[in-house]
């Protein structure tokens, strides 16, 4: 179990406000409209889709999703979402949201290793601002990481531990300028970007992008920055086998979910991380196979 109970407690106590945009959580309003983009983005780049198309047939797992903030705009973008919190008062005010808006979530009370099914896989898994809430992040990241299917995507993002954190992150954020409630965060439990990628390298991802993310809350907008130390997102791709990418392609043919794997005219196509680009040695050549399938298959790129 990787909760931790007084955390609960505290967003019970915080789920009336969740879509209210001009009150507690106003920050994650702003910041999910910059981090909706990213992740739309990067899936449409993964799996070959088109520009602003469809996500349909795409299964989303939701860690951590609060009042299904993030939830929703990705359901209304055609994927079968499915959003998973500890607290009840959250996945009630996330279903109380769907239902009204007509939006088709599926919601789930719990601990993710205990909502969770064995056998459950998913296209792209999410665990956007819980790492700093959970008791074990390494066995948090091993639940969220064995949710991915062959071929798909896992998106973290959380606070880096540094002293630039504290006094953005908790003394003026929560104490000076009260844009978030206070004890809302606890130093100690930052997630520092080097630590995060240990533990999903352990799992056998790759790590294919890692930025920093500014907000100004005077001004209450959001961009990316080249700064990583106060918040920060992190793209990890799994990457599919020669079995993997047969299965998926049937999969796709009988229009199931994608799976990471296209196919193209004849060619079967398997998408290496969004960093790679034709004629470069692919970056996890050293900690899989992906390049012996590669030429097994003679897949093209």
């Amino acid at each position: 179990m990787t909760v931790i109970a007084s955390e609960i407690e505290r967003f019970n106590r915080l789920s009336t406000t969740w879509w209210n945009s001009a009150g507690q959580m106003r920050p994650l309003h702003v910041v999910n409209t910059l981090r909706l983009g990213y992740i739309a983005g990067h899936i449409e780049q993964h799996f070959g889709l088109a520009r602003g198309a469809p996500l349909k047939g795409l299964r989303i797992l939701d860690l951590g999703c609060g009042g299904g903030l993030l939830s929703e705009p990705l359901a209304r973008l055609g994927a079968s979402v499915l959003g998973i919190d500890a607290a009840a008062g959250n996945v009630a005010a996330a279903r109380l949201h769907a239902a009204t808006g007509n939006v088709s979530v599926e919601y789930r009370l719990g601990d993710p290793q205990a909502a969770l099914q064995d056998e459950e896989r998913f296209d792209v898994v999410l665990a956007l601002e819980v790492l700093e809430h959970v008791g074990d992040v390494g066995a948090f990241v091993t639940t969220a990481a064995r949710c991915v299917a062959p071929g798909g995507l896992l998106f973290a993002s959380t606070i880096d531990r540094t002293w630039k954190s504290f006094l953005f992150a908790i003394v003026g954020a929560e104490y000076l300028l009260r844009v978030l409630p206070m004890g809302t965060h606890q130093w100690q439990r930052f997630v520092r970007p080097t630590e995060l990628a240990a533990a999903v390298d352990r799992t056998g991802m790759v790590q294919t992008d890692l930025r920093g993310m500014r907000y100004l809350p005077l001004v209450h907008r959001a961009s990316w920055t080249r700064d990583r130390q106060v918040n920060y997102i992190a793209a990890f791709a799994r990457h599919a086998g020669a079995q993997a990418i047969a299965a998926g392609l049937n999969d796709r043919r009988r229009g199931a979910s994608a799976q990471g794997v296209l196919a193209r005219g004849r060619r079967l196509v398997a998408c290496p991380p969004a960093r790679w680009r034709p004629g470069q040695q692919p970056p996890e050549l050293a900690v899989g196979g992906w390049h012996r399938q590669q030429q097994a298959l003679r897949l093209q790129c």
